[in-house]
């Protein structure tokens, strides 16, 4: 265990792009949709253009919805739409249905980070384990069942239910007053600087920066981690 850790004992872990590979997921989801939709009549070349330029602007959009800059509501119609524009087509082209049948369809996927259930069972036998969610609140209960981890976490946390998300404070105080916890026995780990970093930081807890992109991390990101595996080694 890091000496800096060594009085924790509550762990709080994010999901998507943490635990569940939500581009990997995503990917696939879309695959999909793309054939049943049959995007290429419209004049889309591939899958993979579509979905390089749909994970840029869904990337962005959930800045903004991080940072309170646009609701849920201008994500989801923005993050297609804004696709088919980047990709010259017009938007009035891109069918209704498509993000209901993508909603309904991606939380369903079951791919984890490496090494993410390891990590859990280990993590569980030595720490109470939660986990914050950003993501909509039915997608995120859909990944969270169908991957099987819920049994590791004492809460499960899920922004839109209390009606505030990371990186506000007031999330990150329901958590611990939840778990009886104290900010010098807490931790935070996630991949979004802003939201979980950051937002926890700010809050007055310590946190571990997911970074399997190996982004630059700036400086005032204390702890980083590439895979999750390295948790085992921290703690």
């Amino acid at each position: 265990m890091s000496l800096s850790f060594k009085s924790k004992k509550h762990l709080f872990f994010d999901l998507d792009h943490t635990l569940w590979d939500f581009d990997k997921n995503a990917g696939e989801a879309l695959t999909e949709l793309f054939e049943i939709y049959k995007f290429k009549e419209l004049g889309l070349s591939s899958s993979d253009i579509f979905i390089e330029v749909y994970t840029k602007n869904n990337h962005q959009l959930w800045s903004q919805y991080h940072m309170g800059e646009i609701t849920k509501d201008q994500l989801r119609a923005a993050r297609f739409i804004n696709t088919f524009t980047d990709l010259g087509i017009e938007s009035s082209l891109f069918p209704s249905q498509f993000e209901e049948d993508y909603l309904n369809l991606c939380p369903k996927k079951t791919n984890l980070f490496p090494y993410a259930i390891e990590v859990l069972e280990y993590l569980q036998n030595k720490y109470v384990l939660h986990l914050i969610s950003n993501g909509f609140k039915k997608a995120s209960e859909t990944k969270v069942a169908t991957t099987g981890i819920a049994k590791y976490f004492s809460q499960i946390i899920i922004s839109e239910n209390i009606g505030v998300h990371k990186p506000h404070p007031e999330i990150f105080n329901y958590a611990l007053t939840g778990a009886l916890a104290e900010k010098s026995e807490s931790i935070m780990i996630g991949d979004s600087i802003e939201a979980d970093i950051r937002g926890a930081q700010n809050f007055g807890i310590d946190a571990i920066f997911f970074n399997p992109n190996r982004v630059n991390t700036p400086k005032d990101i204390k702890h980083q981690i590439i895979e999750l595996k390295e948790l085992m080694e921290i703690f």
